[in-house]
């Protein structure tokens, strides 16, 4: 089929873009890059509190500013790289993010640093979603499935991994550094990936490139902040009425959202997010999986930084290794994701939830029956389970989800999925890291941490469900 269109437009062979093994390597460190940032800040925050007198909301906002700036801004980040080329928007905003780590890293107050985690997750916006459209437009068959089974299997590594660096970078305090070696660190990475990008990541775009869609971003950016904005300041702000408020405007924003993408979508034009586009089957059911699973990882991740570290007495070092069974156990059981999907289907994914499933509750029952003894032994078995349940979905559920996108839809795609996964990411710190909170003052840390990974486990729960309606077979 694509030498019978390569013949139809004349396009000489070479016009094919391909990803070889040395751009695949590149992308993928960078896709890394953002997500380990969005967790590594978590068991340094103390430190920067300390060291930059700042106070728990604004410590807050060092997290949410990165997160809603990267989630509000990667459908907008896939659309111009569909638009102006990929390649060209990866290399600016992998630029881009290493200046901005060194910003953060260099930042002299707390405000500073709020603004330098801002323009971070707006790089990051930009970078991220041309990995997943590259992956798609420049691979095929069997290459495209090991590609997209690495990339969701260093999706799922980073977000653990970065919680254990940051934990060991706080401690090191290389050369007096401190917390801020949690963001210099990215600038020597950020270096090595634009050498190999330039030299080894192909360009593409689309084939017929539409303009931004000027009152889809603005409504969808709206929608997304009136949402994630109040959920993620609004505790540590006493509930004031504007988060009420904002609340509120969520529902009309999202409709008005979809009635002006649907609008465009029937008068020829090509919006933001399509809405045709969830017509596929395997898109529309993927990003419902995507919500609970990392809802329930991300709260997960913050609250028990906060309890190994606040309740149980450990250090960043302590706290963060702790989860490192998790992580080696993530790694290598997704390294046979793909075969066990070739063999087996989708229903590796409901598997993946059950034994997740398991390991959180063991989780639960270590801190019920060890508190405040809870460390590295005491969450072994729960870790191991949970590390393996996770790596059999996640990347799956990725592959899912563009299985039947179209290369000349990959920048949307792409930038619908991961926003679909950042404002979920965000959602979960805010609701189980609110849930926790709360509960603290009146029943205690032990019967707090308890209760929300039940809660957690309810969310693989519904996972698991919503696994048994994918399609069996990845296209």
């Amino acid at each position: 089929m694509t030498e019978t269109i390569a013949t139809r437009t004349a396009r000489p062979p070479a016009a094919t873009p391909s990803l070889g093994s040395v751009g695949l390597f590149t992308v993928l460190l960078a896709a890394a890059l953002p997500l380990i940032d969005f967790f590594i800040v978590n068991v340094a925050l103390p430190t920067i509190g300390r060291d930059l007198h700042a106070s728990e909301s604004v410590l807050e906002l060092v997290v949410a500013g990165y997160g809603l700036a990267y989630a509000v801004l990667l459908v907008l980040g896939g659309r111009l790289g569909d638009l102006f080329g990929r390649r060209r928007f990866f290399l600016g905003g992998m630029a881009a993010f290493g200046v901005t780590s060194l910003a953060c890293g260099l930042a002299p107050s707390a405000w500073t640093l709020v603004a330098a985690r801002v323009a971070q997750g707006a790089s990051a916006a930009a970078m991220l979603p041309q990995i997943l459209a590259t992956i798609q437009a420049a691979t095929a068959g069997p290459r495209r499935a090991k590609a997209m089974g690495l990339y969701g299997a260093t999706a799922g590594l980073s977000m653990v991994a970065g919680q254990i660096l940051g934990g060991v970078l706080v401690a090191a305090d290389i050369a007096g550094t401190g917390w801020r070696a949690v963001f210099l660190v990215n600038v020597p990475v950020v270096v090595v990936g634009l050498l190999l990008a330039a030299r080894a990541v192909p360009e593409t775009r689309s084939r017929h490139p539409e303009p931004v869609d000027g009152p889809g971003t603005v409504l969808l950016t709206a929608s997304l902040l009136a949402l994630l904005a109040p959920l993620t300041e609004g505790r540590s702000a006493g509930w004031p009425l504007w988060t009420c408020l904002s609340l509120a405007a969520f529902p009309f924003l999202a409709a008005a959202f979809y009635a002006v993408e649907r609008r465009a979508d029937r008068q020829g034009r090509t919006p933001l997010v399509p809405p045709s586009l969830f017509a596929l089957t395997s898109l529309r059911r993927g990003l419902v999986m995507i919500l609970p699973f990392s809802v329930g990882f991300s709260g997960f991740m913050f609250v028990i930084a906060v309890a190994l570290q606040r309740g149980a007495g450990l250090g960043p070092v302590r706290a963060g290794l702790a989860l490192a069974p998790m992580a080696v156990v993530f790694f290598f059981v997704s390294l046979a994701g793909p075969r066990l999907v070739a063999r087996y289907g989708t229903r590796v994914v409901t598997a993946g939830a059950l034994l997740q499933g398991l390991g959180i509750a063991l989780m639960a029952l270590a801190a019920w029956r060890s508190w405040p003894g809870l460390g590295l032994v005491e969450l072994l078995p729960g870790a191991v389970f949970a590390g393996g349940g996770q790596a059999l979905q996640l990347p799956i559920i990725y592959r899912v989800v563009l299985s039947e996108v179209e290369p000349v839809r990959a920048g949307v795609g792409s930038g619908v999925m991961m926003t679909t996964q950042q404002s979920a990411l965000a959602l979960g710190v805010a609701a189980l890291g609110t849930l926790f909170l709360s509960l603290v003052p009146g029943i205690g840390m032990r019967d707090a941490l308890v209760i929300t990974l039940l809660t957690q486990l309810g969310c693989i729960v519904v996972t698991g469900l919503l696994s048994l309606r994918l399609p069996r077979v990845i296209g």
